[in-house]
């Protein structure tokens, strides 16, 4: 087992339509507005971008984004990450039944910083449970946000 990789799979059941998310999740600059965890989006041009973010524990994570993929008619964002976590994310939309969006999100990446490397071991599942309470903090967000005014939606 490769002890810095690691695969993540959040859903979020939200209730507005998928057109809505997906306009809200491609303006990554907004993310620090509803996701308390993303504390910092620094666009760098059209397609990339720098992001901090802060979960539970007590170390920010810097990553770089790079577009890989932006594709409403199909629901899906992706994403090349780069810094202290290497490799990608998606969000993939579809429509509930009987109205709302269903929202998977889907993380691969390695873990580049050297805490984290050398913690690799004891503190697996700290990151993992670090995590999970990130995703949470975020789809709580969103579909706060989403309930209410998303201004310039």
């Amino acid at each position: 087992m490769d002890w810095h990789h690691y695969r993540f799979r959040s859903i979020w059941e939200l209730s507005a339509a998928p057109r809505l998310v997906y306009t809200v999740l491609e303006r990554v600059e907004d993310y620090p507005r509803w996701w308390p965890q993303v504390r910092e989006v620094i666009p760098v041009d059209g397609r990339s971008g720098t992001a901090r973010f802060r979960s539970v524990l007590p170390y920010d994570l810097v990553v770089t984004a790079r577009e890989r993929l932006r594709d409403p008619d199909s629901g899906v964002l992706e994403v090349e990450l780069a810094g202290d976590l290497v490799g990608w994310a998606r969000w993939t939309l579809v429509p509930r039944v009987g109205g709302g969006t269903r929202a998977r999100y889907d993380q691969e990446v390695e873990v580049r910083r050297r805490l984290m490397r050398l913690l690799a071991v004891p503190g697996r599942p700290a990151f993992r449970a670090n995590h999970a309470l990130m995703m949470r903090g975020g789809r709580r967000g969103l579909a706060e946000y989403l309930r209410g005014d998303p201004k310039g939606v």
